[in-house]
């Protein structure tokens, strides 16, 4: 075998993560829905004079 088996490894582990990305971007995570938190304003404290 010529090549060294660090450049063999390194190739797989590249290409693992190329894999890796084109697999998430063909088929993406769902996104779970959450609730929108609005702020209310506080009216016990406000002086109504």
């Amino acid at each position: 075998m010529s090549r060294s088996p660090f450049f063999v490894i390194l190739l797989l582990v590249l290409g693992a993560v190329v894999v890796g990305l084109l697999a998430l971007g063909a088929f993406p995570p769902g996104v779970t829905p959450q609730p929108v938190e609005r702020s209310l304003p506080n009216e016990r404290f406000q002086s109504s004079r």
